[in-house]
């Protein structure tokens, strides 16, 4: 069955303006309504995914969502990182890092966010080689001062953190 997709457009737009204007009880029947309509709506999950995610705090729902919104529409960039601040937030590397490689192959994606995310994830593993190795791939894929401060903070951080792990440094030979 065809849909007409700037019908959907135009309804996902509203949607998108409602979330922004705080009126997320108007989005959430908006969005359903499109998915509703049609199923194959990708965009709408994931709108619909961030609500639950931040609004509502239904990750279970929320992560489907994002699932669907991948499945229907993996050109859709913001579902890589929503999806992967959900999977972030809740300590679950394993499925992230794949989401992370994936993101890095769509046409569009906003890489220094990526890479950031990278970052994020092997710092909060203790990884912090790899955590300083991703924020400086953030810094050079970067244009944007404000963001390249962040991630030479992060870096920073991360240095901080590794340093506190490390035996302390006495001096001399041991027994003196």
């Amino acid at each position: 069955m065809r849909h007409d997709v700037s019908k959907y457009d135009d309804m996902f737009f509203q949607a998108d303006q409602m979330i922004k204007d705080n009126q997320i009880t108007q989005a959430v029947k908006t969005l359903e309504e499109i998915i509703e309509e049609n199923p194959e709506y990708g965009r709408a999950y994931n709108h619909l995914g961030w609500i639950y995610e931040t609004k509502y705090r239904s990750y279970e729902d929320a992560e489907e969502c994002y699932k669907k919104a991948l499945q229907y529409a993996p050109e859709y960039t913001p579902v890589y990182l929503n999806y992967a601040y959900l999977l972030s937030n809740q300590s679950r590397f394993s499925e992230l890092e794949p989401l992370l490689d994936k993101a890095l192959r769509v046409p569009g994606a906003y890489k220094p966010s990526i890479y950031n995310e990278y970052g994020i994830m092997y710092e909060l593993m203790e990884k912090f080689d790899l955590a300083v190795e991703y924020y400086k791939k953030a810094i050079f894929s970067s244009t944007d001062n404000a963001n390249i401060k962040t991630y030479q903070d992060s870096i920073e951080r991360a240095n901080q953190k590794k340093r506190m792990l490390e035996p302390p440094y006495h001096g001399g030979r041991a027994g003196e």
